[in-house]
């Protein structure tokens, strides 16, 4: 099985090369410079970040998970293309 959105079971399944492919995208977008500083942004505002603060609803929570998610994917695909 595979992690992240790419172990969800779709119907129209991407073979494992094609995946592959976007992963190397992922990891050469966000290793250049510009790109490491965009990552850099996006986990100050979100993984860094409370995904509830008391007083707020639970789906401020959820929402913020869900912000999370896309960042701990890149991460993620950055990582698996190392493999």
């Amino acid at each position: 099985m595979t992690d992240g959105w790419d172990g969800i079971e779709l119907l129209d399944k991407q073979p494992v090369d094609q995946q592959r492919d976007v992963d190397l995208l992922f990891k050469k977008t966000f290793t250049s410079e510009e790109g490491k500083r965009v990552l850099e942004h996006l986990k100050k505002y979100t993984l860094d970040q409370s995904t509830w603060v008391p007083g707020s609803g639970n789906d401020m929570a959820y929402a913020r998970e869900g912000q999370n998610s896309v960042v701990r994917d890149i991460i993620r695909r950055i990582e698996r293309a190392d493999t």
